[in-house]
């Protein structure tokens, strides 16, 4: 065979061979569609759900729920700090009532099966004089629970703390058996729907109160719950106000802002947020936006 005819075979074999190559990346890109299609309906079916899912705030979730929970007083009072099993409080044994009570409440804990057990006795942890069921007895006054029995169902010694009379306040029984059940009952919801929240509350005392029993156990004129929800987007907190009488009405009746509680209480709440986050929340004091 001569030189020509042996060029030009291998010159068609050159081409048939360029051919084929191309002809399997053609066939290979085709086979690939289906799969990268597919690829891309799951991506968006994913990124679909997440917008459904509740947000959380994960730029917030190094911050320390019991660190969220401790008010800081800018005033002086009586205080002995007591951290028990599911529950902060600043008891003051002066008036022999907590200052203010703390405590996170997660939807896991809402689950609890604890039952209640009604025994109401002295914190053995509180220095100084405290109340008593003789105080209570006969005064007109409910012993109101500032953490409250059912949110401390998730554990033994956490129900059995919830009775300690540091922290109980006398309140009116129509206050205690309605408007301020309701909100703990309306709080757990809460917990349900936002994953955790944070609650602080307390009485709310003037200069010469009145006082029930041997001990003088103070009376407030008004008691006050914050609540913060910190891992939703966006972050939400709200207040409520109660006077220490019947309290017949809607909860949203009785929601106000974070800073008007502050303002009332000389404390000052959830400090360790970041300060455009902690001024916009607690600013606001609108009921509906939470879950209902």
């Amino acid at each position: 065979m001569n030189r020509s005819k042996k060029g030009k075979k291998r010159k068609l074999f050159k081409k048939k061979s360029r051919f084929n190559y191309k002809l399997g990346w053609i066939i290979a890109l085709i086979a690939l569609i289906p799969i990268i299609y597919g690829v891309y309906l799951y991506c968006q079916q994913i990124r679909s759900s997440q917008k459904d899912e509740p947000k959380t705030n994960t730029s917030l979730q190094v911050l320390s729920s019991k660190e969220l929970a401790i008010p800081i007083s800018m005033t002086p009072q009586q205080e002995q700090i007591i951290r028990h099993t599911g529950y902060t409080v600043s008891y003051n044994k002066e008036l022999k009532l907590p200052n203010w009570v703390s405590y996170e409440l997660t939807r896991e804990e809402t689950k609890g099966k604890e039952k209640r057990n009604n025994r109401f006795i002295a914190d053995p942890l509180v220095k100084g004089i405290i109340a008593t069921n003789a105080d209570y007895a006969r005064s007109g006054y409910d012993k109101g629970h500032m953490a409250p029995a059912a949110d401390m169902k998730w554990s033994p010694q956490a129900m059995k703390e919830s009775f300690y009379f540091s922290n109980m306040c006398p309140q009116h029984p129509q206050l205690n058996r309605r408007g301020w059940k309701n909100l703990e009952e309306k709080i757990r919801d809460w917990a349900i729907a936002d994953s955790a929240i944070i609650i602080i509350c307390g009485p709310i005392i003037t200069k010469q109160p009145k006082t029930i029993g041997k001990n003088k156990v103070a009376v407030p004129q008004q008691y006050f719950k914050v609540i913060l929800s910190p891992f939703v987007r966006p972050m939400r907190a709200i207040g409520f106000l109660f006077n220490n009488r019947q309290a017949l009405e809607p909860l949203s009746t009785y929601a106000v802002t974070v800073d008007s509680i502050e303002r009332l209480t000389n404390m000052d709440f959830f400090a360790s947020l970041p300060d455009e986050v902690e001024n916009k929340i607690e600013a606001e004091e609108n009921y509906f936006q939470w879950p209902n």
